[in-house]
């Protein structure tokens, strides 16, 4: 087979490949760093052609074009099952939704519904001598996306990192209608904010003297992991091995350090197996063409059985509050969107199951709101709209500056007494008056 010639015969501009697209279809925008920038830019263009095109896509790290005009909403809408900042800004517009999942179960949404996409169109690596392109790091559920969709449009982009490892990490030109070659934008970059705080450095103290060596981690997205992170690369820690849904640049410095290795792992020993990954330039260049990562789908990466099979599993992740029931909101403050389901549940409960496993949920006592009012992340219950992330039999570990507390197993008031030995003092007493009403108080906690 000819794939240099077959490239050729399908290497098209980006207006003609979006051509392909009418009013009314499913459009998938691929995920996190391999959205398209020049099939974008061309769809954008066709704006005023066009009506109730549904896009499907996110983790945006960098705006679209179809949602520059006011009236974008008009002519397309975005269907986000994980939003980042930018894809928050449009919910007020009326233009953006997000899409609940459990992530593990994406690659069956998509082989399973009844809305499958007419075009999917995203970037990839330059093609492989084998005829393949490699999604870069987001094999998450882009196979089934290959495999479910009618027409499937690849940016090339010399910038794309070439991940290996797993299964359905790519597309082969067979199974492709039309091919663009972009202008090879950077990949987009997502920061790990700013320097530690005093308080990201004691949740992760607190977390890191739990780890033993030869774990097996797992670390969501946000200040506190990557401060784990960054402390695990201090560490005298030693033999650790990855099982993650989303690769971040804390991995890579604890990988550098020499703290992993794999060697403990009871399946896919040596190598460090991600669903996605998004993080810096640095981040990238490693992941690139290294046979010691695993790109995966994240029906296996999140898969419960896939965790719980990896002893002394250790998964980290945020929350934006807990009540004392011991239900987690790690998506919404209220009903404003801020986040998604994505794993969180699938590593907490996976972790739990793991010999040797703990899960950590963990999070400031506190905040200040806009007014500079310092707020309890601790609340009696959850505020109206809140979404829960993990109900009150799931979570395990739960970890503010104050303490970590394991919540498992406990009955109502010793729950509610734990969660509490871990609130911010100014707090306690509003939260035992509140815990009385709700006959969840046994006995007062202050010495």
């Amino acid at each position: 087979m000819d794939f240099q010639k077959e490239y050729k015969e399908k290497l098209v501009s980006a207006k003609k490949a979006v051509s392909l697209i009418s009013s009314g279809d499913w459009v998938d925008y691929g995920w996190c760093t391999n959205t398209p920038d020049a099939l974008d830019r061309a769809l954008a263009e066709r704006t005023d052609e066009l009506t109730d095109v549904k896009l499907r896509g996110g983790i945006l790290l960098k705006p679209l074009a179809v949602f520059e005009r006011e009236d974008a909403g008009e002519h397309f809408t975005w269907n986000s099952w994980h939003m980042s900042g930018i894809e928050r800004k449009w919910v007020n517009r009326g233009c953006a939704y997000y899409a609940p999942i459990r992530y593990s179960e994406l690659p069956r949404y998509y082989r399973e519904s009844t809305t499958p996409d007419q075009v999917a169109m995203f970037q990839v690596a330059p093609m492989d001598a084998h005829g393949f392109f490699n999604f870069g790091p987001n094999a998450s559920h882009l196979g089934a996306v290959c495999e479910t969709s009618g027409k499937i449009i690849v940016e090339v982009n010399q910038n794309m990192p070439r991940c290996l490892g797993g299964t359905e990490c790519g597309v082969h030109i067979s199974d492709v209608t039309y091919i663009v070659e972009g202008d090879n934008p950077p990949i987009g970059e997502l920061g790990a904010g700013g320097p530690a705080t005093e308080v990201d450095k004691a949740v992760a103290k607190l977390i890191v003297e739990e780890i033993p060596n030869g774990a097996c981690l797992q670390l969501g997205i946000g200040g506190m992991p990557n401060t784990v992170g960054s402390m695990i690369a201090e560490s005298d820690l030693k033999d650790l091995g990855v099982h993650t849904e989303m690769y971040v640049d804390a991995f890579v410095d604890i990988a550098k350090a020499g703290k992993i290795n794999g060697s403990k792992k009871n399946i896919d020993r040596y190598r460090q197996a991600y669903a996605f990954g998004a993080g810096t330039q640095k981040m990238y260049d490693y992941l690139d063409e290294n046979p010691e990562l695993m790109s995966a789908p994240v029906e296996y990466t999140n898969d419960i059985r896939s965790i719980s099979a990896l002893d002394n599993f250790i998964s980290i992740n945020n929350a934006v509050d807990v009540d004392l029931f011991g239900q987690v909101n790690a998506e919404s403050a209220g009903i404003k969107h801020i986040s998604g389901a994505g794993g969180q549940l699938d590593f907490v409960l996976g972790a739990y199951l793991s010999k040797g496993g703990k899960s950590f949920i963990c999070c400031s006592s506190t905040f200040k709101n806009r007014d500079g009012e310092l707020k309890s992340r601790i609340l009696p219950t959850l505020n109206p709209g809140s979404i829960v992330t993990d109900t009150r039999a799931n979570i395990h570990y739960l970890v503010t500056e104050y303490g970590k507390v394991n919540l498992k197993g406990l009955a109502t008031w010793q729950k509610t007494e734990a969660i509490i030995s871990v609130a911010h003092p100014d707090f306690r007493d509003e939260l035992i008056k509140e815990a009385e009403k709700m006959h969840i108080w046994r006995r007062s906690n202050k010495k």
